[in-house]
């Protein structure tokens, strides 16, 4: 049984993720002509298409490093508005969790993309899940990087559900809100600690997540914890792999997390679930190489 201990490190890992490195040239990544007042998506390389999703606070330079050791691939990359500096735009006002994922369908149709490859790292693994249960035949794999499909069942007792979990999703996003600049940039700090093993990155990461909107991502955040995907995993058809992380400092063994994330995906027995040592949260930081490999090996089967 996983512990309030656990719960209150899950939501520091998805209540202020944001990205480190460097932006990725705008020579070199052009933006897609899509108009969205939810998200910008960029376009760079050549090959199959790819559509990479950041997570919340997140922008598309996440993924950077990963887009320069794996080229042979036209990458989609997404920029949720309210993230790491985009405006709010239509995000500002209303649910926003739901909203995304549909504008990323839309974005795969208009565009004429044929069954792109879908990868998306914590709250983007979301929506990579809900884009290919929503709209069966969009996409042709799915690539999870440490996201379960129903957080808030780390919340809660056994049988919590998206009712029973939503009167404490409210209070967090609420305490949230009513933050002092100086109460958020502490927590973002302290929380990026728990997210980043690798000291170095830890700073862009908080700056990037300062750049955030507050408001967006908190009702993001408060959308995720109530949002139970499970029920819908078996409408995912196509091959999904799963790279997970036991959290730093869970009280739980590695066993038991193998356990908690079968347990999840257990409606989707096509999926390919793999802990990933050494790391936290933002495995294509802490484990780039061994990140890249799977990847690698993901979009072979393409």
């Amino acid at each position: 049984m996983l512990t309030r201990r656990l719960a209150l490190r899950t939501l520091a890992l998805a209540a202020a993720l944001a990205l480190a490195p460097p932006a990725i040239a705008p020579a070199v990544a052009k933006d897609a002509a899509f108009k969205s007042d939810r998200l910008g998506v960029s376009v760079t390389g050549s090959g199959p298409d790819v559509v990479l999703i950041p997570g919340l606070s997140s922008s598309p330079e996440v993924w950077e490093g990963t887009v320069k050791a794996l080229p042979g691939y036209r990458y989609h990359l997404v920029h949720v508005a309210g993230f790491a500096g985009k405006a709010p735009g239509a995000n500002a006002g209303g649910p926003v969790l739901a909203q995304i994922a549909e504008e990323i369908a839309r974005y795969i149709k208009e565009a004429g993309l044929k069954q792109p490859a879908l990868v998306g790292h914590s709250m983007g693994g979301t929506w990579a899940m809900m884009v290919a249960a929503r709209h069966p035949g969009l996409a042709s794999r799915v690539m999870v990087v440490d996201m379960l499909p129903f957080v808030g069942a780390m919340f809660g007792p056994p049988g919590t559900t998206p009712a029973t979990i939503e009167p404490m999703a409210a209070q967090m996003r609420d305490a949230m809100n009513k933050a002092s600049p100086e109460e958020r940039r502490t927590r973002i700090e302290q929380t990026i600690a728990t997210m980043v093993k690798t000291e170095p990155l830890r700073p862009p990461v908080v700056a990037q997540s300062l750049a955030s909107d507050p408001g967006v991502g908190n009702q993001a955040f408060y959308e995720l914890v109530i949002t139970d995907l499970r029920p819908e995993l078996a409408a995912i058809k196509v091959p999904m792999s799963v790279l997970y992380v036991r959290p730093p400092g869970a009280p739980i063994t590695d066993e038991q997390m193998e356990t908690f994330y079968k347990l999840s995906f257990a409606t989707a027995p096509q999926t390919d679930l793999k802990r990933i040592p050494d790391s936290y949260h933002f495995i294509m930081f802490d484990q780039p190489e061994v990140f890249q490999r799977e990847l690698a090996a993901f979009l072979k089967g393409q």
